[in-house]
C-alpha cells in the first residue's frame, strides 16, 4: 500500500475549517505511519505532510532530546534551522521545561526567543512524549504571520503528535 502527500492546501478561516483540516491530516498521517516503526521516517513524513498541507507556515519540524538538557534538530521542512537548543531556552526549550504546548502569537515578544529565521512571527510547539511519559522532543511550527496559531491548531497538532507517539510503543 502506498501513500502520497496531499496536494490540498487548506483554508483555515474558521475553526470548523481547521477541525476538518486536522481530521484529514490525522487520516493521512495514520496511513503514512501504519505498520512503520522507524522514528526518523515517521517524523520526516509528518513534518512534510504538515508543511505541505497547512497554509501560512515557513517551518515545520522536530527537535529531539539529547541528554538531559539539550534539544537537537531532527527531520524538518523549511530553511536551515538552529541545531541545538538548551532546555528552558526559546519557545522549544521552554515547552520541554513546562511539558505543555506553547502557542506564541508574537515571537518577538517572547522572552529569550531564538530567531532561527528572522521571518518567523508566530510559533506553535508541542511536546513529544516517550513511553514512560518523559519528553523526548518537540514538534515546532513557525509562521511569518503574527497570531497564526490558536487553540484549535494546538489541539490539532497535539492529535498528530499522539499518532506519532504510538509508533514508538
Amino acid at each position: 500500500m502506498s501513500f502520497s502527500l496531499s496536494e490540498t492546501i487548506y483554508s483555515t478561516d474558521t475553526p470548523e475549517a481547521k477541525r476538518t483540516m486536522y481530521e484529514d491530516l490525522r487520516s493521512q498521517l495514520g496511513g503514512l505511519v501504519h505498520g512503520e516503526h522507524d522514528w526518523i521516517a515517521n517524523t520526516a513524513n509528518a513534518s512534510a505532510l504538515v508543511f505541505n498541507s497547512m497554509p501560512g507556515l515557513n517551518w515545520a519540524g522536530f527537535y529531539f532530546m539529547q541528554g538531559p538538557d539539550e534539544l537537537v534538530l531532527g527531520p524538518f521542512q523549511g530553511k536551515p534551522a538552529c541545531i541545538r537548543i538548551k532546555k528552558g531556552r526559546g519557545v522549544c526549550g521552554s515547552t520541554v521545561e513546562k511539558r505543555a504546548t506553547s502557542v506564541v502569537a508574537d515571537v518577538h515578544a517572547f522572552p529569550g526567543h531564538i530567531a532561527c529565521d528572522a521571518a518567523s512571527r508566530s510559533e506553535l510547539v508541542v511536546p513529544v512524549f516517550g513511553k514512560d511519559g518523559e519528553v523526548i522532543g518537540v514538534f515546532d511550527l513557525d509562521s511569518p504571520l503574527p497570531g497564526r496559531f490558536d487553540a484549535v491548531d494546538a489541539e490539532g497538532i497535539e492529535s498528530l503528535v499522539r499518532i506519532l507517539e504510538q509508533t514508538r510503543l
